[in-house]
């Protein structure tokens, strides 16, 4: 088994950064290869997935399940058909000199805001700690995908992988813009074990 783990700091309080997680359907807009969301749950423990994604002259939809979710830190799911994977977005809250220190500036120069006066008021850390943790079998890849016939799994492999790091550094970054309001280059801290 294969584990890749993706970090990044958000400046936004945790519990919104879980509603905004557990909003699934909504990554369809943020991504450039993932055609479709389809659900059939509220999000919550049992919803069901079939996300499409399509890429070079593949495509391929993706059953997948949540598992179990603890608000506002951890929402875990699985892989239903096909491939051996399962993974969790957890979120830890930052104490006031961890988010200080990740601050970064925007495009225009200014230091990142964040409204403390409203965290402080729900008792809440205003930034937070958001990581993707993925677990698979990269064997369990073989004999899903529809290759042509020049194709071989590995060289697609390959290929998928520098394309994940691309797309998910877009997809974060576009997700950190929403919850902090503001576009910034966002850091990812990316570990493949």
């Amino acid at each position: 088994m294969k584990t890749v783990e993706v970090a990044t700091t958000v400046h936004a309080p945790p519990a919104e950064v879980y509603d905004f997680l557990l909003d699934f359907p909504g990554y369809a807009a943020y991504s450039k290869h993932l055609e479709s969301v389809r659900a059939d749950g509220d999000g919550g423990p049992g919803t069901d997935y079939h996300l499409t994604f399509a890429w070079w002259k593949l495509d391929y939809t993706a059953h997948t399940r949540v598992t179990d979710a603890e608000r506002p830190s951890r929402i875990d799911w699985t892989v239903t058909r096909d491939l051996d994977a399962s993974g969790q977005w957890v979120v830890d809250p930052l104490d006031d000199a961890e988010g200080d220190a990740d601050d970064t500036t925007t495009d225009d120069g200014d230091a990142d805001d964040v409204d403390d006066e409203t965290a402080e008021a729900e008792g809440e850390a205003d930034a937070c700690r958001v990581r993707l943790v993925v677990t698979y079998e990269p064997d369990s890849a073989k004999g899903v995908l529809d290759l042509p016939f020049f194709a071989s799994l590995d060289w697609v492999i390959e290929k998928a992988s520098e394309l994940v790091v691309e797309e998910g550094r877009r997809v974060v970054e576009r997700v950190v813009a929403d919850l902090e309001g503001q576009h910034r280059d966002v850091e990812l801290d990316v570990t493949v074990r």
